[in-house]
């Protein structure tokens, strides 16, 4: 008697994948492979800065191409090992997906320049290279996954990288940082693998796509509620929300600060853009039960943040504080919901990729030529550093949200996002958080340029791969706040795509339904 014949159809994918599907994996198994090569070649560490700065330029351009392609033709899907989703893992990269990715390779470009001065060779002879290609495969592939366990996996990946930088050099203060930053975020991590865990028993699945599709019909019947504050928690931490933002300031000052650099622009995105994916794409009615929360979460972490960042006096914990109130704003957004406040979110987090590396480069080479990162020992730069100030002003203008620069849109958009809903509290939030941070910046401007050095200033020349990278993203800052309106259109896209994930749901099921 002949076996059945299985039609496999129904579970695998029958058609040649098509070119440019390949595309959305390449940033993440580019990543890979240069750090595995460097791995490979761990006795010629002099080759390890050519490879990353040139593979990351080269992820530049890749992510440029895949963001060109979802413009042109939406949202694009690539399953692993030919499994047709749900049963195969998807790679699906959206509008708000490419513009992090992109904006998240440009900043690690930055950093990596800025690295070839920063990272002596003991730092580069214990990894730092190697730890940042595979910090940069965790962030994309976090940015790309249609999965949420792969999601996890992929914030597993970074996390083990981060670790690695963050200790670089084992000085007791880093070794102390470490243990902050290892403790809470593991914590943070045990909650996201339990809400991955309660998600399968709810949905059956993991695909985000097939998620958003199966959420209507249990909503009725499953606890999706507490699922939603479950992740909430999780990515909150993961993104330094408050009252669980602690181990940030306590953890960001004590690496390299191309490594603090690195961490600002770009891990505390990876946990809000997982937080929107999740809340705003997937949960959407959950969200809006939990607003208020969100809301007054949001709000908090704006004052707190500002008032954290006015009381220090080490630029390293004030930028670490900045980023913390930055990270507010952003919840604002999610907690507002309509398209104009998830927008706001979205721009934001873009800006703040560039403009929180900037400042953390910035704040590197006045420790340099000031001998110190404490306002009570600086002073007198502006002294034959007349570009260095001006750059410093126009990141700190941009960080206050003032115009012309590239703060000003997000901070705009959202207070009217606010007002439209008649929240006028978080609009009243989102300007108080201004307000300080202007003072908080006005007077590091005044102590650091203005007043008087206490002690001899470096006057030895900047090279060039600390002023290239800080001025190129300072032209960046300055393009996004003067040229806004294709990065406004794109964000508004971005949020549209997620408050109604038809397109996305297409791409991972061509036909509408899934197997």
């Amino acid at each position: 008697m002949a076996a059945p014949v299985s039609d496999l159809s129904v579970a695998l994918v029958a058609a040649p994948v098509p070119i440019h599907n390949w595309l959305v994996i390449l940033p993440v198994a580019h990543c890979i492979v240069l750090g595995a090569l460097m791995l490979v070649l761990r006795v010629h560490v002099r080759l390890h800065a050519m490879i990353a700065v040139l593979g990351l330029a080269a992820l530049v351009l890749i992510d440029a191409v895949l963001l060109t392609t979802v413009v042109d033709g939406g949202p694009v899907t690539m399953v692993m090992g030919r499994w047709l989703p749900p049963f195969g893992i998807a790679f699906t990269v959206d509008l708000f997906g490419a513009l992090m990715a992109l904006v998240a390779a440009i900043a690690a470009l930055a950093a990596s320049l800025y690295a070839l001065s920063d990272i002596d060779a003991g730092g580069r002879r214990f990894g730092f290279f190697p730890f940042l290609m595979f910090l940069m495969a965790g962030v994309t592939g976090a940015f790309l996954t249609g999965d949420v366990f792969n999601l996890y996996v992929w914030f597993e990946v970074l996390l083990i990288s981060s670790f690695g930088l963050l200790v670089l050099g084992s000085e007791r203060e880093q070794i102390d940082g470490a243990m902050k930053y290892a403790v809470l975020n593991l914590i943070g991590t045990t909650l996201f693998l339990i809400a991955v865990g309660y998600l399968y028993a709810i949905f059956g699945t993991l695909n985000m796509a097939d998620i958003a599709l199966k959420a209507a019909g249990l909503r009725d019947g499953a606890p999706l509620i507490t699922l939603a504050a479950l992740f909430l928690l999780a990515f909150a931490m993961k993104a330094a929300a408050f009252p669980v933002n602690f181990w940030l300031p306590a953890s960001y000052h004590t690496p390299r600060i191309v490594v603090s650099a690195l961490f600002a622009g770009l891990l505390t995105k990876v946990g809000i853009y997982a937080l929107i994916r999740v809340m705003v794409m997937l949960l959407p009615v959950e969200r809006e039960a939990l607003s208020l929360m969100i809301a007054v979460v949001g709000a908090a972490t704006v004052i707190v943040g500002a008032l954290g960042a006015l009381a220090q006096t080490d630029i390293r914990r004030m930028l670490g504080y900045v980023l913390i109130s930055g990270v507010g704003n952003m919840l604002v957004g999610v907690a507002i919901g309509t398209p104009g406040g998830v927008s706001g979110s979205v721009f934001y987090a873009l800006h703040s990729v560039v403009l929180m590396t900037a400042l953390y480069l910035l704040a590197g080479q006045v420790a340099w030529l000031g001998g110190s990162f404490s306002l009570a020992a600086l002073g007198g730069l502006y002294r034959g550093r007349g570009w260095l100030a001006a750059v410093s002003l126009i990141l700190f203008l941009a960080a206050c949200g003032l115009p012309p620069f590239s703060g000003f849109w997000p901070k705009v958009i959202l207070v009217k996002a606010s007002l439209d809903i008649g929240a006028w509290w978080l609009a009243a939030a989102l300007l108080i958080g201004g307000f300080l941070t202007t003072i908080c910046f006005g007077r590091v401007f005044l102590l650091v340029y203005w007043r008087p050095a206490s002690r001899p200033v470096d006057t030895a020349a900047i090279g060039w791969q600390s002023a290239l990278p800080l001025l190129v993203l300072t032209a960046l800052v300055i393009g996004f706040g003067v040229l806004p309106e294709q990065l406004l259109s794109l964000a508004q896209a971005a949020a549209g795509s997620l408050a109604d994930p038809g397109a996305y749901i297409h791409s991972v099921f061509p036909g509408g339904t899934a197997p």
